[in-house]
């Protein structure tokens, strides 16, 4: 099994794991006139081939007994069954946001449900296991809602430019965020009780949770879409071949992000790890705001809020990954 031999490596699959997680929603805005519920049977595709993908190449070296097989072998099946459930609920969360950033942009929708996220996973993760400078992770909290408030007013401000603002988006943000706070205990379970899972072997059964569950929650909002009209299976196969790629690129890119982050935080440990992930929104928003241009003709105001959203969510990861470094 693959695994960094040094901090420069560890560091470098961090980063990269974050530019992945910050990125894959471009491949959604690039689809035009394509619902993202058909989208998203793609993209469930995607994440889940490239965790099979990557634990049978990084995650396989020959007898090694923490190799992909050999561990899916020896681990508890609690381990497993925590893991599809963490995948189930992480793949209601991500398509609440997919249906945000469908409604109101990768700019908003990544920094206010990733946000909340944070704060959820922080104050969730402490009362389960109360570990780290409780002083730090309250500020890094704190940091990180006023980050979240910052982005709304941003958002709110879209109003003065003739744009329309929608208080569902918004909805959909905070729903979405605290759900994707809520998944990773169960990950951590499999990751530290018993016989565990590696990293590649929670990668691929995280993805194989969010695939199977989307015979629930992606069929719910085929039938109540939050944006648009309901659609059917049939509209899938008449869907654009662009669409289909796409898709699957996404999916490829964000579980190239799990894989990357999972496998570093065995050799820098997951605090680390983690924060350095939760910057993903920073560059999910500049992909909004540069590249998108999502908050063109918004006014100074806007961009106020956007750059002082950044410096505030910038404190709250250092913050977090402070009182638990």
């Amino acid at each position: 099994m693959f695994t960094p031999s040094s901090l420069s490596v560890a560091l470098l699959m961090m980063i990269t794991s974050a530019i992945c997680w910050g990125s894959w929603a471009n491949t959604f805005k690039g689809v035009k006139n394509y619902c993202f519920e058909l989208f998203y049977w793609d993209y469930a595709i995607g994440i889940f081939l490239i965790s099979v993908v990557l634990g049978h190449t990084m995650g396989r070296t020959g007898h090694d007994a923490s190799s992909l097989m050999n561990n899916v072998h020896s681990a508890d099946v609690s381990n497993v069954v925590s893991t599809l459930i963490g995948g189930a609920i992480f793949n209601l969360a991500n398509l609440l946001l997919v249906a945000a950033i469908d409604m109101a942009g990768l700019a908003i929708a990544f920094p206010v449900s990733i946000g909340i996220a944070l704060v959820v996973g922080v104050i969730s993760s402490y009362v389960l296991q109360p570990r780290g400078n409780a002083v730090l992770l309250a500020a890094g909290v704190v940091c990180a809602v006023i980050a979240v408030v910052l982005d709304g007013k941003a958002y709110g401000s879209l109003a003065s430019a003739g744009r329309s603002v929608s208080k569902k988006s918004i909805v959909t943000c905070i729903v979405s965020g605290v759900l994707m706070g809520l998944w990773a205990p169960f990950v951590a379970h499999a990751m530290t009780t018993g016989h565990t899972l590696g990293p590649y072997s929670i990668a691929v059964f995280l993805t194989l949770g969010a695939l199977l569950s989307c015979s629930i929650w992606n069929v719910y909002f085929m039938k109540k879409p939050l944006v648009g009209e309901p659609v059917k299976f049939a509209d899938y196969f008449r869907g654009p071949a662009s669409g289909h790629v796409l898709g699957l690129l996404g999916g490829a890119i964000w579980g190239t992000g799990m894989v990357f982050n999972l496998v570093a935080a065995s050799f820098t440990g997951v605090a680390i790890s983690y924060a350095i992930g939760q910057s993903a929104p920073m560059v999910a928003a500049l992909w909004g705001v540069l590249a998108w241009k999502e908050f063109k003709g918004a006014g100074s105001k806007a961009y106020v809020y956007l750059f002082l959203m950044f410096v505030f969510y910038c404190l709250a990861i250092a913050l977090v990954a402070r009182a638990n470094g």
